[in-house]
């Protein structure tokens, strides 16, 4: 890419800047005449803002039109090549505008960290200052000494120096006595790996020098065997390293260290890479069904008309079959493709597919990589060299060379949406947006369609093709209720796990089967309650209550992550009597270990999951069979394949179907339906038993039947009536401070501003169900827009001048105004 500024050769020139703070807009920074050849749109810039803070931005554009305020200069160009493409930039600024946040934010969640370089305080020695050293506080004198003796030191060097955090005050007395003063630099926190590699001395290349050697060595003879052992390895591995030469021949680095001091062996430093590399290739050999093969050239005919299509098939219809043909197609083509998953748990399945048809072509993408790994994978998918992305929501901003299709599979998880912090981005939707920037086309797949894609598909909007049979011709799987009603115990409380659904688990278990249970709360028991006054125990900064979890003998708050000690007496009355309510993933865990002592039991939750590489070890170990019962929340509903699944267990579907929430019956239908789709993938029909005591429920009769096309036309009657989404657009307010009278006055004033134009569409304001969390209290409103986009975007900029009036009272400078865009 040409770097050369010709555009504007003569006239000053200045750039429009974002940096990675939420600033209501960008800044223009004056282009220094000696840098205007390399500033360019996309690449890195370091810029200062007041009291001497540095920052990397990233240039937006570039233009001739002085602004009204006295500009700084661009102090220097960071990159020879831009970091990201102007489509990135377009799809910031239009995340930007859409869900109302800043570009400084949007470029927070796009870049990795290690390409946002961090701004470090450094304190410098004053040579010309005349105050007296032997006048200073102790601590005084030891940063003065030092700062004499190294002329420059670091924050964190001057608070190991003190042996305290906060040296502020010590360092601020300096300043005043002109002893030294403090600026800011930018350091680059990305390294380069370096590997040692041992290569043999060119003197010994010859099979005559190197047999002349062996024979007259006379000494050292473990020298002597690591050398034969390099010999050996170097002939059946090719390159050695250091590090694989130690282990494979359990030698000393003093050993090795012998050899290179001889001059025999050379140990030489290099850069490799973090990544693992396979090598590229295609091989997709694998037949499709006759019902693939329609989809598939379906799906290419809409694609030549539409950008998007919606690809409906029902669980174990084989849509990663299709997606593996069109991603052939791209490769082919010399494209560059993007899938997108809405939880790491599916990559591991998909990752290796993917690798056995596409080898190194492959690339994954996501939160549990290293900041380096991150920043390596992000250079090859700006160089081209990686052709598949697979990745969560946050491999959208990566800088695709030739992005020509968007794979969104699983489209309706909520997972696609970000919650916080900003921006909130619903990672469908700008997919979707970006692809219309490049040219590229979307395909988004799903048994269980988002009310809204569906919606927009058969309004035309987006084309439609539907698979209604699973691959292989195997039915869907039967679906019973157990009416918990029906089953009390002897002390009068509901079983966990029903007498139908063990003897079920039994016997799939005797034939060789696995099973599922799905249950959406994680912990031991979500709360426990005082028998006699019925004290509950609650998180101090939250309104909600604690969750106890054996695994750490402590109470857990799921909003702010504050663990308390397990209460053995109660703070109300003093009684020692709790009794346990609910249950979550790690009580049903210790259930089956009691039913069933002979059963393999693992749990797939938040809390088991945590290292970078534990999905894929459980995973692996469900597939191997060596597991007979999987515990697991939304994790185990996800996409996942197992083909030894007989029985899926949904042990309280009354939790599922009770949420405040217009959403709820998507919802419900979209888990239960999700993971029903777990059972009898394979060999003979799977069967699904639902744990429930409102067994009259209409959505269940529909989720019976898998019958998708009967809800959605339900619920699109009530969303019309009520006048919600798809037929509206919800943006949702939210006023936090930690004074709940603040809060509530600042989301009053927020609806009488809203109520001259837009109070038919305004709800609120109001507390929402969870009214406090981390000591912040929070009030809400709503607004349900007419689908019009002049009135949106009208709105969305009155808001963010009614927050500006807001925080221009004194009472609300500090009040907290979060908007959230198509709210989920």
């Amino acid at each position: 890419m040409n770097t050369t500024n010709t555009i504007f050769p003569t006239a000053t020139l200045f750039a429009e800047v974002i940096i990675p703070l939420a600033l209501p807009r960008t800044y223009t920074w004056a282009v220094p005449q000696h840098l205007a050849h390399a500033v360019v749109p996309g690449s890195r810039v370091e810029v200062g803002l007041k009291q001497n803070k540095k920052y990397a931005g990233i240039v937006r554009s570039l233009h001739h039109n002085a602004p009204a305020y006295q500009t700084k200069e661009i102090l220097n160009v960071l990159d020879s090549e831009p970091v990201v493409f102007p489509s990135q930039l377009k799809l910031w600024q239009w995340i930007s505008h859409y869900y109302a946040c800043t570009e400084g934010e949007v470029m927070q969640a796009a870049l990795p960290a290690h390409l946002k370089l961090s701004s470090e305080t450094v304190i410098s020695y004053n040579d010309d200052h005349s105050y007296e050293l032997t006048l200073l506080s102790n601590d005084e004198y030891l940063v003065a000494e030092a700062l004499e003796l190294r002329k420059e030191l670091k924050l964190q060097e001057v608070q190991k120096l003190l042996d305290a955090t906060h040296v502020y005050p010590v360092i601020k007395k300096l300043i005043e006595k002109r002893i030294c003063y403090v600026w800011e630099a930018l350091t680059e926190k990305y390294k380069e790996k370096k590997e040692t590699y041992i290569l043999l001395n060119p003197a010994y290349h010859s099979e005559a020098a190197l047999e002349k050697l062996v024979n007259e060595w006379s000494r050292a003879p473990k020298q002597l065997d690591l050398l034969l052992a390099f010999l050996h390895f170097q002939k059946t591995d090719g390159e050695v390293t250091q590090k694989k030469l130690l282990e494979k021949a359990t030698a000393s680095p003093a050993m090795l260290k012998g050899l290179v001091e001889k001059k025999v062996l050379i140990a030489e430093k290099r850069t490799v890479g973090r990544l693992i590399s396979l090598p590229k290739d295609v091989k997709v050999e694998f037949e499709l069904s006759e019902q693939q093969e329609t989809a598939l050239s379906q799906v290419k005919d809409v694609l030549l008309q539409k950008e998007v299509c919606l690809l409906h098939g029902v669980t174990g219809s084989g849509k990663t079959l299709i997606y593996i043909r069109l991603i052939e197609e791209q490769i082919k083509q010399g494209k560059q493709v993007l899938f997108l998953l809405p939880e790491i748990a599916l990559t591991t399945q998909i990752i290796r597919r993917l690798q056995l048809h596409f080898g190194g072509y492959v690339a994954v993408y996501h939160s549990k990589f290293s900041p380096n790994e991150r920043v390596e994978l992000w250079n090859k998918v700006k160089l081209g060299d990686v052709k598949i992305v697979l990745g969560a929501r946050s491999s959208l901003f990566l800088p695709f060379h030739d992005l020509n299709m968007i794979i969104v599979d699983e489209e309706h998880d909520g997972s696609f949406k970000q919650h916080e912090p900003a921006p909130r981005y619903h990672a469908r939707d700008a997919a979707i947006y970006y692809a219309s920037v490049i040219g590229a086309k979307v395909v988004l797949g799903s048994a269980t369609p988002s009310v809204e894609t569906y919606y927009n598909a058969t309004q035309g909007k987006y084309g439609l093709v539907q698979m209604t049979d699973r691959y292989g011709g195997i039915e869907l799987p039967d679906m019973e209720l157990i009416d918990l009603r029906k089953v009390v115990l002897k002390d009068k409380t509901k079983p966990i796990i029903t007498p139908q659904l063990q003897a079920a688990i039994e016997d799939n278990i005797k034939r060789g089967k696995q099973v599922i249970l799905f249950q959406n709360r994680r912990g031991y028991s979500p709360y426990q309650i005082c028998a006699v006054c019925g004290w509950i125990p609650h998180c101090e900064h939250c309104d909600v209550s604690l969750t106890l979890h054996k695994s750490s003998g402590k109470l857990h708050c799921h909003y702010c992550g504050t663990t308390y000690p397990n209460v053995k007496t109660c703070v109300a009355c003093g009684s020692q009597d709790f009794t346990q309510k609910n249950f979550g993933t790690e009580k049903i865990e210790e259930v089956l270990d009691e039913l069933l002592p002979d059963a393999k039991i693992a749990r797939m939750d938040i809390d088991s999951i945590r290292g970078k590489h534990s999905h894929d070890a459980l995973i692996n170990l469900f597939e191997q069979q060596r597991i007979d019962v999987l515990v697991g929340t939304q994790m185990v509903v996800k996409g996942l394949d197992f083909d030894h699944v007989g029985l899926v267990g949904i042990l309280d579907a009354d939790g599922i179907l009770g949420f405040a929430d217009f959403r709820v019956n998507e919802r419900a239908f979209q888990l239960m339906e999700q993971v029903s789709g777990r059972a009898g993938r394979k060999g003979e029909k799977g069967k699904v038993l639902v744990q429930v005591t409102n067994t009259h429920h209409p959505l269940l009769a529909v989720i019976q039947r898998h019958d998708y096309r009967q809800f959605f036309d339900v619920e699109i009657q009530y969303r019309s009536q009520y006048f919600y989404p798809p037929f509206s657009r919800i943006i949702k307010l939210q006023c936090k401070h930690k004074d709940k009278n603040i809060a509530q006055q600042a989301s009053q004033f927020l609806a009488n501003k809203l109520l001259g134009s837009y109070d038919q569409y305004l709800n609120g304001p109001a507390e929402p169900p969870i009214s406090r969390v981390r000591n912040q209290f929070i009030y809400e409103l709503m607004l349900k827009l007419p689908r019009q986009l002049i009135l949106l975007q009208q709105c969305k900029q009155q808001l963010q001048s009614f927050i500006v009036d807001l925080h221009h009272e004194k009472t609300f400078s500090r009040v907290q105004v979060i908007i959230d865009v198509d709210s989920i």
